[in-house]
């Protein structure tokens, strides 16, 4: 087979891959062709990795060269288009955000758009989605209760994670915060009862909340969760999905179950006030539906609907090599089987259920030579994607050392 779009343009290098590393890729496109890159830079100090430094890039010549325009104080930061400007929203501290009004050669201060308390902050690059004259995302707020807090435990946030579908007007300033509507929403936790789940093998390992949960040398995994949500609407009207007033929004989330080849859904309505209100999605014979099959949908994934073909589009990971132990993993291997990031693939589908294989887009020469967690975006007939990528020097699948570009062209050729 061959690869989709190998070669790639660097378009960050850590000049200190052991205790410098890049994360959170994003890309847009400009109307009139130029390309915005952005990422955040994590640091290793005292043994802690501090990432609170984003970076902007900018390339005239189609991502053949970039070059460094702005640096801003916040990280998981997505670029996106709205009216005449662009924007670059993450979260330091609450959500921040910051925008340009010349194409990105200049950027404005950051504005603040919510406090600590009520940050959302689990999150990385995924998609926007665009309705008449509002853009939508999603950001995740972890709420840890004092009942749930395990001194000592495993809290990673993910079981706690409430996905909130944030919307604004596109010709509306979008630095003041009170032009940014939130979801109602719910925490992972408080509609999914982890003892009750069986037949699916969620979740792969017994989960803990905490070390002394272990017996013998038995392998424990942190309790099962979502993250790292795309949003996107069903257009098709013979779809069991399809809200034909437009008021209906699907959520599609990585899922740590410890396993591969899921990914967690939910929905969210528009409220005839204008209010949104998350809500658990239904099977026609009125079961929940939490999870989902999806190519890679156990590491974060990036979706785009191109109205052009009617067809959704899936940037995500490829698990090759998920059933080995994980006391038998070879030295390169982060984490745990699942958590195989080497091989970037892209798959389409006209219903966000039956994904068909497009081909593999980029694979590093080794496991620790990461290509994953990659944003993407349409330029023409090309699609142009940005990726956290290691090479040998990496220190390791997760803590990579540079961000690559890749441009898969002509990609609806690619359609069978």
């Amino acid at each position: 087979m061959e690869f989709l779009a190998n070669d790639f343009v660097t378009i960050y290098e850590s000049e200190d891959p052991k205790n410098i590393y890049p994360y959170t890729p994003g890309i847009c496109v400009l109307p009139g062709g130029r390309l915005i890159a952005t990422m955040d830079i994590g640091k290793r100090v005292d043994g802690v990795i501090v990432n609170d430094i984003g970076l902007i890039y900018i390339s005239d010549d189609h991502g053949e060269t970039w070059r460094m325009v702005h640096e801003f104080p916040f990280r998981h930061a997505r670029p996106f288009l709205a009216g005449k400007s662009i924007y670059v929203i993450g979260h330091l501290d609450g959500l921040r955000i910051i925008r340009s009004d010349d194409d990105g050669e200049t950027w404005s201060v950051y504005s603040q758009l919510t406090k600590e308390k009520e940050s959302p902050s689990l999150k990385a690059a995924t998609n926007v989605w665009y309705r008449d004259d509002k853009v939508y995302m999603v950001m995740e707020t972890p709420v840890i209760k004092p009942q749930d807090f395990v001194p000592g435990g495993w809290n990673w946030e993910v079981n706690f994670g409430m996905p909130v579908l944030m919307r604004g007007n596109i010709n509306d300033d979008l630095l003041k915060p009170e032009n940014w509507t939130y979801a109602e929403s719910f925490r992972f936790c408080d509609v999914v009862d982890e003892a009750a789940l069986n037949y699916h093998g969620i979740p792969f390992y017994k989960t803990m909340l905490q070390e002394d949960q272990r017996e013998g040398d038995e392998y424990l995994a942190q309790p099962v969760g979502w993250l790292e949500t795309n949003v996107v609407q069903i257009m098709d009207p013979k779809h069991y999905w399809y809200d034909e007033t437009g008021h209906t929004f699907h959520l599609f989330m990585r899922a740590h179950t410890a396993g591969t080849g899921y990914c967690a859904i939910a929905k969210v309505v528009e409220q005839p006030d204008g209010s949104m209100k998350t809500e658990v999605m239904k099977a026609p014979s009125g079961r929940d539906w939490i999870f989902l099959p999806m190519p890679g949908g156990q590491m974060k994934f990036f979706m785009l609907y191109d109205e052009q073909m009617q067809l959704y589009w899936l940037l995500s990971t490829q698990a090759t090599d998920s059933m080995t132990r994980k006391e038998l993993l070879g030295p390169e291997r982060y984490n745990i089987p699942c958590d195989e990031r080497q091989r970037l693939v892209l798959h389409f589908s006209k219903n966000c259920v039956d994904w068909c294989f497009a081909g593999i887009v980029a694979a590093g020469p080794s496991e620790k030579q990461s290509r994953h967690y990659a944003s993407m975006a349409f330029d023409g007939e090309d699609l142009v994607i940005t990726s956290r990528s290691g090479n040998e020097k990496a220190s390791s699948a997760h803590n990579v050392n540079f961000i690559s570009f890749h441009r898969v062209k002509n990609f609806r050729k690619l359609v069978y």
